[in-house]
């Protein structure tokens, strides 16, 4: 039986598969590991995905585009259909289109049939509701049995990464695994070590684990909605007295799950309607045309280019000359931190909710194992570390660690692994 790892992220998925004696993550799209969690559909129905998906997208052809598909689990979203052309596609049969390309580039890759998967998920799917958690896992393991995979199993994302980690420890400790990716933030508290790896039972060693549903997704709408969708009208005032333009237009607009929903006539007439009463009609008349155009997607892709950009630059420019001649706007880091600080805080909290589940002390961590795009952002880093003041840091495969350390655990459940030659870690 062959088997693998799977890591459907928010922004971009990985797999890895087992080559020899150790896992290797498959080659998805253009020499890459990785592909972005990205569908595009044109009037045909024709489908692409990744970079590709984005390219037609950007590149002005007729279509759907749909990203972070990964959020619509959990929400009411799946169980609701879309409009592809002339025909209504399932949320569940879009992931399940993105799904199967996966798994048949992975399998080329590894030149051989993939049959049995462990399935990454988050810690929760859904904040404080337990109910959504085992419904959202369910469909999640349901649309994996309907590609083709005939053994399904799930782990938690930041036990996966503890597993990659562990792979390089050479002795005993206690990691604080951080796995901060698209759509959900993801702690683990693991006793990790070479002894252990080889015990058929290791459920003793997770000590903790917590998450809350905030990522990347979400410093790119709380950075939209503070610096571009000013330009459009928000928090813009009415003729009226005492009232702002509707602020519901823009928080689905910097929503990359909900940005879809707007491309109506209908949203088009209210539109107009507001314009006639605001006190600004040349900023909702550039609301009007993103949406007449459905260039949403474009502004969501403006505003995760300069959060990226952000990591690094003293500046990220976002240039809007698409929408109108000469716009433009520059955002620095401050103003990246002003937006979403509050973001960086609601993350770090949980390093402290997980130390109280384990019974421990922020001294008592050695290392803390950081993996996820969203931790090279300074300040969410800078409030990560300070609740570990202490620890050694360790920086993970930003996109890999996730989806090899779900490989680890396949050769444990399905593999020569499961036969003796190492534990299993048996969270999930």
């Amino acid at each position: 039986m062959a088997f693998c790892g799977l890591d459907f992220g928010t922004s971009n998925t990985t797999l890895a598969f087992w080559r020899g004696d150790s896992p290797e993550l498959a080659t998805l799209e253009d020499g890459k590991v990785t592909v972005p969690s990205a569908v595009f559909y044109d009037r045909a129905g024709m489908l692409s995905i990744g970079r590709a998906a984005m390219a037609r997208y950007v590149e002005g052809e007729d279509g759907r585009l749909m990203r972070s598909l990964k959020a619509v689990l959990g929400s009411a979203l799946i169980e609701e259909k879309t409009q592809i052309g002339r025909r209504a596609i399932g949320f569940r049969d879009v992931i399940a289109d993105y799904l199967r390309v996966v798994k048949a580039r992975a399998e080329e890759s590894a030149d051989a049939p993939l049959d049995a998967v462990v399935l990454g998920r988050p810690v929760f799917f859904v904040d404080d509701d337990a109910a959504a958690n085992a419904k959202a896992e369910d469909t999640l393991r349901a649309i994996a049995a309907g590609i083709g995979f005939t053994e399904v199993s799930t782990q938690f994302e930041p036990i996966a990464a503890a597993l990659d980690y562990e792979r390089q420890v050479r002795g005993e400790e206690i990691a604080l695994i951080a796995d901060i990716g698209g759509g959900t933030s993801d702690f683990s508290i693991v006793r990790l070590g070479p002894a252990r790896r080889a015990r058929p039972d290791r459920s003793a060693d997770i000590l903790a684990n917590d998450g809350v549903r905030i990522g990347g997704t979400d410093f790119d709408r709380h950075l939209s909605l503070g610096a571009l969708m000013p330009l459009l009208g928000f928090r813009s005032p009415m003729k009226r007295p005492g009232r702002d333009v509707p602020s519901g237009y823009f928080h689905e607009l910097a929503t990359w799950s909900s940005i879809n929903r707007l491309y109506t006539s209908r949203t088009v007439r209210e539109l107009h309607e507001v314009r006639r009463e605001a006190a600004r009609p040349e900023l909702v008349e550039r609301l009007i045309k993103v949406i007449e155009e459905q260039r949403g997607h474009t502004l969501a892709m403006e505003a995760e280019a300069a959060k990226i950009a952000l990591a690094e630059a003293a500046r990220a420019e976002v240039e809007l000359g698409w929408l109108e001649a000469g716009l433009s706007v520059g955002i620095t880091p401050a103003e990246l931190v002003a937006h979403t600080d509050t973001l960086a805080a609601r993350i770090a909290r949980r390093v402290g909710i997980c130390l109280d589940q384990a019974g421990l002390k922020s001294g008592d961590i050695d290392a803390l194992f950081l993996t996820g795009g969203s931790t090279r952002l300074a300040h969410v880093r800078a409030a990560i570390l300070a609740a570990a003041p202490g620890a050694r840091v360790v920086e993970g495969d930003t996109f890999g660690s996730v989806g090899t350390g779900l490989a680890v655990e396949a050769a444990r459940r399905y593999g020569e692994l499961s036969r003796g030659a190492g534990g299993r870690i048996s969270a999930a």
